[in-house]
């Protein structure tokens, strides 16, 4: 008898763990970002985690001031690459409840900075800070959860 509660007591304690694990929201989906400005939608992006790498990727820009843009600012691969289908965050691994060590590309300016990123709001919202040396030195967008 005693060893029948201990299973059962085993097997309730690993379901509670395995669905406290699947209700943890992910930064995978697609996001809307908002202007920090304007506060208006600027693109639709798509983050996915790839060899526990967070990389994102512009997959629609809304209201572009041109038919398809290309980042003429950027260096490198970036070069002239349109900006939608551009991989522009790259390299966060997960630290805790952040998302750190990256990089992310401002496509209009073309300028690349060091990346974070954190998920807020029960996992609707997710911060994405950009920043040069020191993060106190670089500008947080938050990004909202496309349904």
């Amino acid at each position: 008898m005693k060893t029948l509660v201990n299973t059962l007591t085993a097997v309730l304690l690993g379901l509670v763990v395995s669905l406290a694990h699947a209700q943890q929201p992910t930064v995978e989906g697609q996001w809307r970002t908002i202007d920090d400005d304007t506060g208006e939608a600027r693109s639709i992006v798509l983050v996915w985690i790839q060899n526990g790498e967070m990389q994102g990727q512009i997959v629609e820009l809304l209201n572009p001031s041109e038919p398809n843009p290309r980042c003429t600012a950027c260096s490198g691969s970036r070069k002239d690459q349109p900006i939608e289908g551009m991989t522009f965050l790259w390299g966060l691994s997960q630290d805790g409840d952040e998302w750190t060590g990256g990089r992310i590309v401002d496509p209009s300016n073309g300028r690349e900075y060091r990346a974070r990123a954190k998920l807020i709001d029960n996992g609707s919202k997710l911060e994405v800070r950009g920043f040069v040396g020191f993060a106190l030195i670089g500008r947080t967008q938050t990004w909202e959860r496309v349904e």
